[in-house]
């Protein structure tokens, strides 16, 4: 079985989300967790395992249907994505596990939606072909408008019809992209496409060009990249915090296709179209950056902070895909599985506050003391540290790889000041939240909340995703060697082509 290994992350959610629709899980709450969370730890394994693989053998080509490219559906594990592939699974088990303390009874279908998103985003990652890449998202999509609703109010609503209404737009601008490229180059296998681009010519370097910036207008909308990205935090802060936290890993999807269209595609062999995107990818990039980091600043709640958290550290990726270098493309992928993690518990540690400061909630404002505070604080401190980027945490590692890459570059006069300005006004901001909210107390509300005390499976989801922050510290050397040769591979255009239209399994 071995060889089909590499279609597991995706038929394994699958069959997840299906058996608990299904009796007996889909009538008796219990064993739906227990199922629940059996699967997402069996996908997380199964995940941990292609990406072993995929290290020590090198990119699996899984052709369905024993239909090659670049005329079959085919599955690309290589190191970029099978990384990706594993950092979703290891979430959805973290978010699963938080779920079960009471999330996933105040709306219908929970735990199958949750196993339905995480199919779609590993599709994305693992597809071989534009269409399917929409395929994935439209999967990914359906079931984040039904998780969003969660426990559902007018609030949501508004959110929901905003963020579907968007989306579909995307959707619509994504399928015309395609027909454009498609009529042009005669495939939508990426591997194929990178071979023809750059024997255009004429009008058709044109109608190429048009095709791909459209591209990256859906991208941009995916990724919540400025303008585009008024969208994220109203969903995001409206969102239950535990679907907020599966969520950080959606924007990622957005920005690895951005890595993937205009790395392989339209990078340095594309010819006429080579490096097409850059210019535009960069000025957003770090526009983004600074409309981030004033809507952190700006936050009142410690959830809407969080969501521009994540539209920081999209401007931040997406300014390394702008840069189209190995040493950018690493950092690129350190810095996205440390943002997409702590995020995430971010998100959670807020959700654990407001439940314990009673009215006031998680806005930062004096209120009722955490029933927890020594452990919440701690969580806070930890997440806190890791996204302004103080050592010894991830953070740190994170942003010396990313000033020391664009160091080089002649865009560093700007990204420099912007990034590290930035970076002081979410060390601002977050002082500020951590002192209102475990510190600032109304008399009246001095004392804690009684009874209301994290349970500590909840606690060990958000540990387990806060201790990934050391951990990619102490492992440094191992993580930091992988990240280089996947961002390598990534980048051997030529060896890509040959891996995928060569043969597959």
């Amino acid at each position: 079985m071995i060889q089909h290994l590499a279609s597991w992350p995706i038929l394994l959610p699958m069959l997840a989300g299906i058996i608990l629709l299904l009796p007996p899980c889909g009538k008796s709450i219990p064993i739906r967790r227990v199922a629940s969370v059996v699967m997402a730890l069996l996908s997380t394994l199964v995940s941990a395992l292609l990406l072993w693989q995929v290290f020590q053998s090198g990119i699996i080509v899984y052709a369905i249907g024993d239909w090659q490219a670049p005329f079959g559906i085919v599955l690309v594990a290589d190191l970029v994505s099978v990384l990706l592939v594993l950092l979703t699974s290891f979430l959805g088990l973290a978010v699963t596990v938080y779920s079960c303390m009471g999330d996933d009874e105040k709306g219908g279908f929970f735990h199958p939606l949750v196993h339905f998103l995480v199919l779609g985003v590993n599709g994305a990652f693992l597809t071989g072909d534009l269409f399917n890449l929409f395929v994935f998202f439209e999967v990914l999509l359906i079931a984040s408008y039904s998780l969003l609703m969660h426990n559902g109010d007018k609030h949501k609503t508004r959110s929901a019809i905003q963020y579907v209404s968007l989306n579909l737009i995307g959707s619509s601008v994504f399928l015309i992209a395609l027909g454009i490229l498609y009529g042009v180059l005669g495939t939508l296998n990426i591997a194929d496409m990178a071979q023809k681009v750059s024997q255009l010519q004429g009008d058709d370097v044109y109608l190429a060009k048009i095709g791909g910036l459209l591209l990256m207008v859906v991208f941009a909308l995916k990724g919540a990249l400025l303008p585009l990205h008024l969208w994220l935090p109203n969903t995001y802060a409206s969102a239950m915090p535990v679907v907020a936290a599966l969520f950080a890993i959606m924007t990622k999807v957005g920005v690895y296709a951005m890595l993937r269209v205009y790395t392989v595609i339209f990078g340095d062999e594309a010819g006429q179209l080579a490096h097409m995107a850059q210019p535009w990818l960069w000025g957003l990039a770090v526009a983004t950056i600074i409309v981030g980091s004033i809507g952190v600043v700006a936050a009142q709640d410690l959830r809407k902070l969080t969501a521009n958290l994540v539209i920081v550290s999209v401007g931040t990726l997406v300014a390394l895909v702008a840069l189209q270098n190995v040493n950018a493309t690493a950092a690129l992928l350190y810095y996205l599985v440390h943002s997409t993690l702590v995020c995430a518990a971010l998100f959670l540690v807020a959700d654990l506050i407001a439940h314990q400061r009673g009215k006031v909630a998680d806005r930062l404002a004096s209120g009722r003391g955490v029933a927890q505070p020594y452990l919440l604080g701690t969580c806070f401190i930890i997440a806190a540290l890791a996204v302004v980027g103080m050592p010894p945490l991830s953070g740190f590692v994170g942003k010396v790889w990313i000033l020391k890459t664009t160091l080089d570059s002649e865009k560093a006069l700007l990204f420099w000041p912007v990034y590290l300005l930035a970076s002081f006004a979410l060390l601002v901001a977050l002082s500020r939240a951590g002192t209102t909210l475990f510190w600032e107390r109304k008399h009246q509300d001095s004392e804690p909340t009684e009874g209301v005390k994290a349970h500590p499976l909840q606690v060990t989801a958000i540990i387990a995703l806060l201790v990934c922050s050391p951990l990619l510290v102490i492992f440094g050397g191992a993580v930091s060697e992988y990240m280089i040769a996947a961002a390598t591979q990534l980048h051997n255009i030529t060896g890509g082509i040959n891996a995928v239209l060569g043969g597959g399994l």
